[in-house]
């Protein structure tokens, strides 16, 4: 039998003595055997700091994004993804469930690397907001830096999905630089440890920044004891346990950072307008029906209580119940089975105590279902259960979670009743509403939002592009207040600067440019002899300069730009109207014309190392120009970021529009690709032109 290892301190560990039979949950069968690790955990954390840590810290974001997106083309592989599939299905998933773990956890990683590339910069720093000038003349200023921690992140995550979570937790955590120590839950080891295995064996991540220790909830008290301050703690399960986290001494003493993901009582609301017969009503069915049965409703999101208007209630309850009763339960490997086992067959003991708990308040519409081809002893197979509460309000209703295919038809009055049944929940990771009535979703979406990390409203429209309520996107954030815990998972950028310090650097711009690598206004410039836009990205630098000509802005202009653009605004083209202006106090030049001149002045018309001008960011008109001025550009090379392997990278332009008295027109970043030397980072080599 294979004994489960944990990875650690670069090097795999097999237990010396027997542990405990992991079984396959849909036939009993043994899997695996866990087995406490043969190794010192302390030493583990010092190897994550003192190794791993070192080694992502001297990575750019784009180059540990680069490392991200190759792990996930990794487990994306045909065969390297079906040996997880094949794993997969001794938790009593079925393949559809299994998708979402294997290809939902490897597309997080690619998902993050993306967004890195595209919002954060090639640099292992990241500038936190706008520039604080603190001094009437620019000499003293503070900007808000990012900075990596030097720490470890130690993630403890949940039996249900056991690559997804810890993927989704690794992808901010290595973009931010810092390693993880992955603490998997017992029983689905041996599927977390084979996706390790596979990541490490590819050897596309750094030595150290990512390490796995297979251990009970007895050797984690261990593990927990080496952290401090710089480290932090991902916790997904349940608030038993985080109430435990919370109460350690690494936490309340030493001041390591908690992140908590717990019990959840989501719940999806039908709106009033959306009766029986609306196609809002038919999704809700459906959407009710998906999230009881994937993953055997094992999962953090899932719809534990399905709120219905009182007058629907007997429609709901037929119509779901004719659907569940087409779902197909059994052996997770037949592709015809709809919702396989639950993970273990304590996990479904587990489960029938918190319905015959909700029984108490509830009675049963489905709790049975027919099995084929399986042994239901041995394997941890439950019917669907939808249940109807006798009393709204009942208490167990909103405090019992039954983390399986189970869910409550719970009836309510109007949409001030649904609000407050939907937050007696107190606190969840995910809502969802339906219906069409625009004012119904509003009182509703904006009555739940306080007790929700996440609100779906589902209409008609959206429906066939919806991701659906179950589905926790990188982009968004995966965490609830209250009960749920009080944490945020993923959220995009969010989730990689919650693993960062937020610092404020206060000095002079120069030294502020030195910090972030980004020109600071109020530095020192250069200024070439040659146009700037002739020098390729590698010769560039930041706070190269120039400082154009100037050209005059006249009525015949104004007049002009109005005709051939179409843009007649009085302020442009009634004299007497503008002067009435509070703002313009006269006749004054459009803002694209002047953007337009700015741009005639500054831009090389030859071809060169300048590819494109594909935006500008920040864009500010601070003051009118009036027929009459003179204006002239400071361009200066702000920030440069470089795009792996592209032959050019991105240069950011600050840009400032001066009149003829010194006061600033327009403020603007222009974006321009800039290419590499000859060469360089997959540029072409220089070819003669003869």
């Amino acid at each position: 039998m294979h004994r489960v290892e944990s990875y650690m301190a670069g090097a795999w560990h097999r237990p010396a003595v027997d542990g405990r039979a992991l079984l396959d949950a849909a036939t009993g069968q043994a899997v695996a055997e866990l087995s406490p690790p043969a190794v010192d955990l302390a030493a583990s954390v010092a190897y994550g700091r003192d190794v791993g840590g070192p080694a992502l810290r001297e990575l750019t974001f784009h180059q540990r994004a680069t490392m991200l997106r190759n792990a996930g083309k990794v487990l994306l592989s045909e065969d390297i993804k079906e040996q997880l599939y094949d794993l997969s299905y001794c938790t009593g998933a079925t393949r559809a469930d299994s998708w979402i773990d294997i290809e939902g956890g490897a597309g997080v990683l690619m998902s993050y690397a993306s967004k890195a590339w595209r919002e954060l910069p090639n640099s292992t720093v990241a500038v936190d907001g706008a520039i604080e000038s603190l001094s009437r003349d620019d000499s003293f200023s503070a900007v808000h830096i990012l900075a990596a921690r030097k720490g470890v992140e130690v993630q403890i995550n949940a039996f249900n999905l056991p690559v997804w979570g810890m993927l989704e937790k690794l992808a901010p955590a290595f973009l931010a630089g810092v390693p993880s120590i992955v603490k998997p839950a017992s029983v689905t080891a041996y599927l977390a440890e084979a996706a390790v295995r596979l990541i490490v064996e590819s050897g596309l991540l750094p030595e150290g920044a990512l390490q796995l220790v297979c251990a009970s909830p007895l050797e984690l008290a261990g593990l927990l004891d080496c952290l401090g301050g710089q480290d932090s703690i991902a916790f997904t399960g349940s608030a038993g346990t985080a109430a435990a986290l919370r109460a350690h001494p690494a936490v309340t003493e030493r001041a390591a950072r908690l992140n908590i993901e717990a019990d959840s009582l989501n719940a999806a609301v039908l709106a009033p307008a959306a009766v029986p017969g609306t196609a809002e009503f038919d999704i809700f069915v459906a959407e009710v029906v998906k999230e009881m049965t994937v993953k055997a409703g094992q999962t953090c999101t899932a719809i534990r209580r399905t709120l219905v208007p009182e007058r629907h209630l007997d429609a709901a309850a037929e119509a779901l119940a004719a659907a569940l009763d087409g779902v197909v339960v059994g052996d997770p490997r037949d592709r015809d089975t709809q919702m396989g086992s639950l993970v273990g067959l304590a996990q479904r003991d587990e489960v029938a105590a918190s319905v015959a708990a909700l029984r108490g308040a509830a009675v049963p519409v489905v709790d049975s279902c027919d099995l084929s081809g399986v042994d239901p002893v041995a394997g941890a197979f439950m019917a669907p259960t939808l249940l109807q509460a006798t009393d709204p309000r009942s208490e167990t209703v909103h405090t019992t979670e039954a983390f399986g295919p189970v869910s409550t038809l719970v009836g309510y009055r109007d949409l001030d009743e649904a609000v407050e049944l939907v937050v007696a929940g107190g606190g969840s990771l995910v809502a969802s509403l339906y219906g069409a009535d625009r004012d119904e979703i509003a009182t509703l979406a904006t009555g739940v939002a306080s007790h929700h990390g996440r609100v779906l409203i589902v209409d008609e429209n959206m429906a066939s592009a919806s991701t659906g309520h179950g589905s926790p996107l990188p982009p968004l954030v995966h965490g609830g207040p209250g009960r749920a815990g009080g944490g945020q998972e993923m959220g995009g950028m969010r989730g990689v600067f919650a693993h960062m310090q937020r610092t404020a650097v206060q000095g002079s711009p120069d030294m502020l440019t030195a910090v972030t690598g980004e020109y600071i206004g109020g530095s020192a410039t250069r200024e070439h002899k040659g146009h700037p836009f002739k020098l390729t990205f590698d010769d560039l630098e930041v706070g190269d300069s120039i400082t154009t000509g100037s050209r005059a802005v006249t009525r015949a202009d104004i007049a002009a730009f109005a005709e051939s653009t179409g843009d007649k605004f009085y302020a442009h083209m009634d004299e007497e109207a503008a002067a009435r202006s509070p703002i313009f106090n006269g006749l004054v030049a459009h803002g694209y014309l002047v953007l337009s001149f700015a741009a005639g002045l500054f831009v090389w018309p030859d071809e060169g190392p300048v590819l494109a001008n594909y935006g500008i960011d920040r864009l500010r008109f601070a003051k009118p120009t009036y027929p009459g001025d003179e204006i002239h550009v400071v361009l200066t090379c702000k920030r440069k970021t470089q795009l792996d392997g592209r032959g050019y990278g991105e240069v950011a332009w600050d840009t400032r529009v001066v009149n003829q008295h010194g006061e600033v027109n327009a403020a603007y970043d222009v974006l321009t690709m800039v290419a590499n030397a000859p060469g360089v980072n997959g540029a072409p080599e220089a070819r003669s032109h003869d």
